[in-house]
Parts: C-alpha cells; structure tokens; sequence
C-alpha cells in the first residue's frame, strides 16, 4: 500500500513543477504528516525530492529526474492501452500523436508487458456509435479540438433554427454521445456555460487569446448534470398506465430508464392480479404511443382519453388485420 502510494507520490512530482504538502495530501488521501516522512522515505532511497521551506513552499523533484515505467503491473499496463478510444482519436486529428505515444510507453515497459497492447485490444473495443446509424465526422472537430488542447478561445458559427448565430467561446471540452460529438464551452459574455452540437457549426476560428480554465470545471460532472436536465426538459406531458408484472420489468427499456424508475417507486400497490397504477412524464402522446406500443398487451392506457383511444383504433386494426 504504502509502495503504491510512494510511487504515486514520484509521478505527480514528475508531471508538475512543485507542490504543496496540502495538495499531495489531498491527491493521495493522506495527512501532511505522512507526505513529510514520504518525502524523506524517497529521498533516502535515492529519489532527489526537494522541499522548499516557508509559507508557499512545496516539494519538487530537483535536475529534471524522471522515472521509468518498470513499475506497473500487467494489469495496470493493460489497463493504460485501454484509456484511448481509436475512432475518437482519428476524428479529432489525433490518431498519430496517439500511435506515437503507445510506441513510447510500449519502449518504457519491462519486455515482459510490451505486449500489454495487443493483449487489450483484441479483448476490449468501444463502438461510440448508435445501431443503425452511419457515423459522420464533424468537419470542423479537429479545429475545435485543437482549440480546446490549447485552451484557446475560438469565434464560432452555429444553426440555431433557420438563422446563423455567431458567439465568442471558451472550449473546454468534448464529448462523444452515441457516436455525436458536442463541445462543453463556456460563453464569456453571459458568464455561463453552454452544450453545442459541433455537426451544427458552419465556421470556427481560433483567436491568438489563451484563456484560464476555472479550477473547479469538471468536465465528466458537467455533462452528466447537463445531460439529466436535457432529458427531463423533454418530458413535459403525462400518462396513466397500468403495467403487468412483466411490464414494469420493461419499461426501462421503453423509456428514459431513470424516468422509468423513478416512476416506479411512485407506483400504487399492486392489484390482485400484479398489476400497477403508474403515472409517467413523456415527451409528447406522439412519443408516449410510439414507446408505449412496444410493451404490446403488458401496458393499458387510462389517461389521457385520446392516447386511449388511439391504442384501441391500433388494437383494432391489427385484430382486423391478423384475423383475416
């Protein structure tokens, strides 16, 4: 335990300039006392860790020592060669740089776990895209995303509707959503940060204007938040349904799954026959039928008296149809 955590110590020196007991403590979840005798513990083995005295003072690693990765496990080299994604690395203009630095870390790595590549690629592989959905490449994603490594302001170009708007942003991240990509920006002139879909620009032009990234920004927290309000800003009607036993097991699968849940815990006590009041948020009745009909005779609509009616016409139908 205390090895990992000595190691851990080495690689956050080696990747910046110097750092505060404080801040060690917090990223290795220790007390400052205990950075104080690791930092002795590595100088005593050989590891030139340098501490600098005083108010603001910190440790650093003196005459640019570096530390070869000899020190991992096959597990966690495997694990390194995960970390990419090809197809998003390719998109973004990234895939030589990537290649370049597998190379380097493969040459870094004892003989026996240079092989760490091969043996996860051809067990783990991440298809971003939806089913049934050919995958287009943004044209102007390298541009952006050039703009968001080098934390450089850009001028954009957008289809809002059917006017162009124009808006002066701060990249500070993408994400790939089922194989679409958005970029998480903040707008300086509102003060607030804004999601856009990057298939929508229609030009980008990066400015020589570096900005500072707000400390606190956490980009993987941003976009869940930032998703969840999405997907509850959509749902603005209701329905009332009854669900069979087998129902309820699939109505996640029919609908939003956290709105299906949370629906579910608000359900009425079961009939005698196993079955469930439950009020569901939808986007609309035209959505509501679409998702609804695929749990067939598992699902009865009560409410609204139209949705009803429309899954009475359907039934209808299909029984004329099938009893030909």
């Amino acid at each position: 335990m205390r090895a990992a955590r000595l190691i851990k110590m080495v690689l956050l020196l080696q990747s910046r300039p110097s750092m505060t007991a404080a801040e060690l403590a917090r990223e290795l979840e220790v007390s400052e006392r205990t950075v104080t005798r690791d930092a002795q513990a590595l100088s005593e083995a050989g590891v030139p860790v340098y501490a600098d005295r005083g108010r603001i003072g910190g440790y650093r690693l003196v005459g640019g020592y570096r530390t070869r990765l000899t020190g991992l496990a096959r597990g966690e080299a495997e694990a390194l060669f995960l970390s990419g994604v090809p197809g998003a690395l390719r998109e973004m203009g990234l895939e030589d740089a990537a290649s370049a630095a597998r190379l380097k870390v493969s040459a870094a790595l004892l003989p026996s776990l240079r092989d760490a590549s091969r043996t996860a690629a051809q067990r783990f592989h991440l298809d971003a895209p939806n089913w049934f959905r050919e995958p287009t490449t943004p044209e102007l994603l390298p541009a952006v995303a050039d703009a968001v490594w080098d934390d450089r302001r850009i001028t954009a170009r957008y289809r809002r509707g059917e006017a162009e708007v124009e808006r002066g942003l701060e990249p500070y991240g993408l994400v790939l959503k089922a194989g679409v990509w958005y970029l998480c920006a903040r707008v300086a002139e509102q003060d607030a940060f804004r999601v856009y879909r990057i298939d929508r620009f229609t030009a980008v032009e990066a400015g020589g204007e570096r900005f500072g990234r707000a400390a606190d920004f956490d980009l993987p927290a941003f976009w869940e938040e930032r998703a969840e309000q999405f997907a509850r800003s959509i749902l603005r009607a209701e329905v009332v349904v009854r669900l069979s036993p087998g129902g309820v097991r699939r109505l996640p699968q029919a609908l939003d799954p956290l709105s299906a849940r949370e629906a579910l815990e608000h359900a009425g006590e079961p009939d005698r026959d196993g079955w469930v009041r439950v009020t569901l948020p939808v986007e609309s009745e035209e959505v509501a039928f679409a998702q609804l009909t695929a749990l067939g005779a598992e699902a009865e609509v009560l409410e609204p008296v139209s949705l009803r009616e429309r899954f009475a016409a359907e039934a209808a139908r299909l029984a004329a149809l099938y009893g030909r």
